[in-house]
């Protein structure tokens, strides 16, 4: 096969030719081209999304850890919610430290600010400063609005079964208690 060829990496007799993953029993022809055909707008999504993701990053300089803490403020912020070190470190899953380390770049960078928090005089409160928030919102949160403009085209229904749709696949593919997540080494 040439280098030039595109390959469908989400055909599912490319991908499981044996049938040794999925049991096409019952399914027609029709069907499995359409399921290849929704597979394949997965992927073409999470492209768009890696794309978007990376000029984002590149635009703001800062890496993917970053750009979610940022938005973590903005909606802390939109929502009148002091945030905090603790509460941004939840919400990453990172640890105090890694947090601590992320903070300080974010500082340095001049996206944030640090502040005594109003109500506990233990904790900090953490904002985005308004230039970055302004340059996010007009930038990368404008882009990803549009996703709301695509979700507004389909009938309440569709939405229904989007919605059902997304959330099986989500806990379909979830790691569980698979031996291979829960021991990576073998």
């Amino acid at each position: 096969m040439g280098e030039d060829q595109d390959v469908s990496v989400y055909d599912i007799d490319s991908s499981d030719p044996q049938h040794i993953l999925i049991d096409r029993g019952g399914m027609t022809p029709s069907d499995i081209r359409q399921i290849n055909e929704l597979m394949a707008s997965l992927g073409e999504l999470r492209q768009a999304e890696e794309m978007l993701s990376e000029a984002s990053r590149r635009y703001m300089r800062l890496n993917e850890t970053d750009m979610r803490a940022l938005h973590y403020l903005i909606v802390c912020a939109h929502q009148g919610m002091v945030a905090t070190p603790g509460g941004i470190s939840h919400h990453l899953r990172i640890s105090s430290a890694s947090t601590t380390k992320l903070l300080d770049r974010l500082e340095r960078g001049e996206h944030i600010a640090r502040a005594p928090h109003p109500t506990d005089r233990r904790a900090l409160a953490i904002s985005i400063t308004p230039e970055t928030h302004q340059a996010a919102m007009e930038t990368v949160g404008r882009q990803q609005a549009k996703r709301f403009y695509a979700a507004a085209r389909l009938a309440p229904a569709e939405r229904d079964v989007v919605i059902r749709f997304l959330r099986d696949m989500a806990h379909e593919i979830a790691p569980k208690d698979e031996p291979w997540v829960q021991h990576p080494e073998g």
